[in-house]
């Protein structure tokens, strides 16, 4: 799949300040004045632009209210309500530390929850897809989960909680490497069933056309097998192995924000790998998998 600056920024961005979001919903870490204040600022301007940049990728910006109407087929207007919802239940719970010195606590648990549905909600946008194997299975969500709470318990100062999480988001992250790997020749997709033509070996003779078009554009892009597992590495170190060793050492602000910008720059690269290695089936006809 292409990997579009877009919806990398929107995933990536978006599941870190949701993620914030769902601690500080938790009471995690326990702030209110203007300290909560800054902790609400960082959440939503990575919540709300990680949304912002997901419009660019949009042929038609100017509809995408139409896309809140859909919920009871479509995930991304559920994760669209989900995500205003949160945003707005949220935000009145930060007002209340902020401005009132009062934690409401109830109110705060409702919102971290809807903050933790929005990424489940933009997890399945991918996981549904049939069509591209790599994104359509169980761990797909679980991926998505894992980056959120272990960036965002990184983000919320939450040092022991995070230790642990994004050793979790390494192992996951690294099974669903394994799985995905295996994903488009376990789908049954294949030149056979792309083309139809169920008797004998099935093999491209000649491209489908001369030139390219919108479908290889954007569905069949293809990233050389030795510069995907150099990103790989590069990307498990920085989103975790070097988050962690910083955070074992004595604690420094320097170090911690070290370690919140490795996570943050391993997480774009992952998350590059994560549309540039998606085997769309519609290769299979053009040959290109």
């Amino acid at each position: 799949m292409h990997p579009a600056p877009s919806v990398i920024l929107f995933t990536s961005l978006s599941g870190l300040g949701f993620g914030l979001l769902i601690w500080l919903g938790l009471g995690l870490p326990a702030v209110s004045g203007w300290v909560a204040f800054a902790f609400f600022a960082i959440a939503y301007a990575l919540a709300v632009g990680g949304l912002l940049a997901s419009t660019f990728h949009l042929g038609h910006p100017e509809r995408a209210l139409k896309a809140f109407t859909q919920w009871r087929s479509s995930w991304l207007s559920r994760e669209g309500l989900c995500a205003v919802i949160a945003l707005c239940l949220m935000a009145l719970y930060g007002a209340g530390l902020v401005f009132a010195g009062e934690r409401w606590t109830v109110l705060g648990w409702i919102g971290a929850a809807f903050s933790l549905g929005t990424v489940f909600t933009t997890s399945m946008i991918y996981s549904q897809l049939k069509t591209v194997p790599r994104w359509n299975m169980p761990i797909t969500p679980v991926l998505f989960l894992s980056f959120a709470l272990g960036g965002g318990a990184l983000l919320a100062g939450q040092v022991a909680i995070a230790k642990t999480l994004l050793i979790v988001t390494g192992v996951v992250q690294i099974a669903y490497w394994l799985a995905g790997d295996k994903a488009l020749a376990g789908s049954g997709s294949s030149m056979t069933t792309a083309t139809g033509l169920t008797h004998g070996t099935v093999r491209a003779f000649e491209p489908p056309h001369t030139g390219t078009n919108y479908l290889l554009n954007e569905f069949a892009y293809v990233v050389g097998r030795r510069h995907s597992l150099k990103l790989r590495v590069i990307g498990l170190v920085l989103l975790s192995v070097l988050p962690v060793i910083l955070l074992l050492l004595p604690f420094s602000h320097i170090l911690a924000l070290v370690a919140v910008v490795s996570h943050i720059a391993g997480v774009l690269i992952v998350r590059w790998l994560f549309f540039a290695e998606a085997e769309h089936v519609v290769g299979l006809y053009y040959g290109v998998r």
